[in-house]
Parts: structure tokens; sequence; C-alpha cells
């Protein structure tokens, strides 16, 4: 009876691991998603606006930090990728950032290059260390297109 105890609390302490691990992909995913949806929403937002910018103005290449309630990408120069700067979780509020809140494992870099006038690929990727140190990443690639463009 012993051993079965064992192998069964065994299997318990495996599976449990196992969970915080899926749980972690599933937030990297959904975090990596935001980046993501981050630029859309400037590319977006400099159309609407009135005047109607340059639909990918403020969207240079680079790699940059970015986070839902700036609507800005902040650039990610050598001392910031140094220090990687993970994502804070602010449990009053549910939201990751980079401002109040207890520190994460979850590095997001955008990096954004430009295809042709009239078209930008963007990627967004999570970074962080699981269980026994393991070193894991999610990227997403999107591709944004000029699709405003008005014939003459």
């Amino acid at each position: 009876m012993a051993i079965g105890f064992l192998a069964i609390f065994a299997v318990l302490s495996q599976t449990l691991g196992m969970n915080k691990i899926v749980a972690n992909q599933y937030v990297a995913a959904h975090l990596a998603a935001e980046g993501i949806e981050v630029v859309k929403n400037i590319s977006d937002s400099n159309i609407v606006r009135e005047g109607g910018d340059v639909w990918n103005a403020g969207l240079p290449p680079g790699k940059f930090g970015v986070q839902y309630d700036t609507g800005t990408l902040d650039e990610v120069n050598k001392d910031w990728a140094n220090r990687k700067l993970p994502l804070n979780f602010n449990s009053d509020t549910g939201i990751y950032s980079y401002g109040a809140g207890t520190p994460t494992n979850f590095i997001r870099i955008v990096t954004i290059n430009n295809i042709s006038p009239n078209e930008i690929q963007v990627n967004s990727e999570v970074r962080w260390r699981d269980r026994g140190g393991v070193e894991l990443n999610i990227n997403l690639e999107d591709r944004l297109f000029n699709w405003h463009v008005r014939p003459e």
C-alpha cells in the first residue's frame, strides 16, 4: 500500500508541476499577442486621427518594450536588454505592465521590420524561465499592411 501511495503522490506532484508550465505558456502566448495588438492599435490610430497621419507613423524599425495602456513604443537599448526588464503583475488590476506590481519572469520584446512602404513585419517575443531554470519563449509574427491606401 505504501508503494501505491508513493506512486500516486509522485504522479500528483508531477501533474501539478506540469500545470504550472502550461499556465505560464498560456500567459506568455497572450502577452505576445498583446504586443502585436499594441502595434496594430498605433497603426489604426494614425489613420483614425483627424488629419490622417501616415499609417505607420511612430512604428520605426527596431526592438521595443510595449504595454497596452501607453500606446507608445519604448526602445530597447543595450542597457535595457541587459537588465532584461521583466513585466510586473498588478494583482489588484490583473494587468501586466512595467509599472507597479510584482516582478514576473516574463520579458516581452516587440521587433518591427519594414518590408516595403506599405508593409511592416511585427514579431512579439515573450521569454521566461520556468521550472528547473529552463528558458522558454513564444514568438508570434504578424504583417501589417497599409490597407488605407486610396486609389488615385
